[in-house]
């Protein structure tokens, strides 16, 4: 989850449609692959944050974001606040 990788890509690599993995993912799953991509690159970057004192600009291309900025809106929507607020959490 951490790769550079689209989920068109992610589909590929298993051997599957997009549309085939869409539906398997479904399946075992009540988000979208999409979603639980960025959630689960969003837990990863809280806990890098907050376990580790490392900061963003150091965090989000690590855990597979490509834009700072969507990082920071991305995750203060899951979060409900800033990353920069974490250590102060």
């Amino acid at each position: 989850y951490t790769s550079d990788l689209c989920i068109e890509e992610i589909a590929h690599y298993t051997g599957r449609s997009l549309a085939t993995f869409k539906r398997d993912f479904k399946k075992i799953s009540n988000l979208t692959p999409e979603k639980w991509l960025i959630i689960k690159r969003l837990e990863k970057a809280y806990e890098l944050m907050q376990q580790g004192n490392k900061k963003v600009v150091e965090v989000y291309a690590e855990v597979g974001f490509r834009n700072p900025s969507h990082f920071s809106t991305a995750f203060k929507k899951h979060f409900g606040i800033p990353p920069t607020a974490v250590k102060e959490v």
